[in-house]
């Protein structure tokens, strides 16, 4: 807190506003020499006028001696508050007004380069719109460096006028909150903070609501792959068993054949012998009927019929 903020001759807007509260905060006074000036004591004549003749340190007065110490202050801060190319620009000044003009102009430019400035700032500040990906914080700091380098062209711009521009560039997406804040809230006497506010809060609600649908399908996601693999291993369960029941079939085909074949030789055999049986039970039947006939044509004339 005992250094002044270094110009380094890029940062002269932040660099003005921190030398400002710099100063002021040495004393009040020392900022006024600032603004003010300070003249070197001269000797007076006999009717009290200022002479050209500087007057001796040693004899000034008390009054004299604490203007001076003010001026010396704030000449010091500026001399210790600029690097090594801008020191040169005020050496060899004794006057801190002086030493603040310099620096002022030369980073600032004439009337009509601050004029020209202010166009471009203006230009500037018009067509810049709230992108798509960027949050409501990136873009408020980027209308915060406009504002900020009008002020220090010394024309200070309306909290409404801020406001008014933020509404009409922000994204479709805050189309809802703007006419729930036009409808709401007095624009011409709202504060720009406020109104980052109302819109921070906006941005962050949609920001979870989008989070929670986004784990909510990742969810289901998981749970789909989660189905799709659980039916895999069953169907490669169910393959796997139907290749082991394959071959269980296939060992009790083997384990069956030669009874299959056993059964049909004694299939064949059996009928073999009922077809014999049968050939010989008709023989049989024919000799008896043949045996039956002689007798019956030697014991009788008469005429034998029967059937065969």
């Amino acid at each position: 807190m005992n250094r002044p903020p270094l110009l380094d001759g890029s940062n002269y807007d932040d660099w003005k506003s921190c030398m400002t509260a710099f100063l002021k905060s040495i004393d009040i006074k020392t900022w006024k020499a600032v603004l003010k000036g300070w003249e070197h004591p001269v000797v007076l004549d006999k009717d009290g006028n200022k002479t050209a003749n500087l007057k001796p340190e040693e004899e000034w007065s008390k009054e004299e001696d604490e203007l001076a110490l003010e001026n010396s202050k704030a000449l010091n801060a500026l001399f210790n508050g600029v690097d090594k190319n801008l020191f040169r620009l005020i050496k060899q000044c004794t006057v801190a007004k002086d030493a603040w003009e310099i620096l002022k102009t030369t980073h600032e430019g004439t009337s009509k380069v601050k004029m020209l400035r202010l166009q471009i700032l203006n230009t500037k500040f018009e067509n810049l719109k709230m992108m798509e990906d960027e949050n409501i914080q990136d873009y408020y700091l980027n209308i915060l460096d406009i504002t900020n380098s009008f002020d220090s062209l010394g024309e200070k711009m309306s909290d409404d006028k801020v406001v008014r521009k933020i509404l009409r560039s922000l994204p479709k997406r805050f189309d809802m909150k703007v006419t729930a804040i036009e409808e709401a809230q007095d624009i011409p006497n709202m504060k720009v903070y406020e109104l980052i506010g109302y819109l921070q809060t906006f941005e962050l609600a949609n920001g979870l609501k989008k989070k929670n649908i986004s784990f909510v399908s990742n969810t289901n996601k998981e749970d789909v792959q989660c189905e799709m693999e659980t039916d895999e291993i069953i169907l490669d369960a169910i393959m796997r068993l139907g290749r082991e029941f394959n071959k269980v079939l296939e060992m009790i085909g083997k384990k069956l054949r030669p009874n299959v074949h056993n059964i049909s030789s004694n299939i064949s055999r059996n009928s073999e012998s009922q077809r014999r049986d049968k050939i010989d039970e008709n023989f049989n039947h024919v000799t008896s009927l043949t045996r039956r006939y002689e007798s019956d044509e030697q014991s009788s004339d008469g005429e034998l019929t029967y059937e065969v």
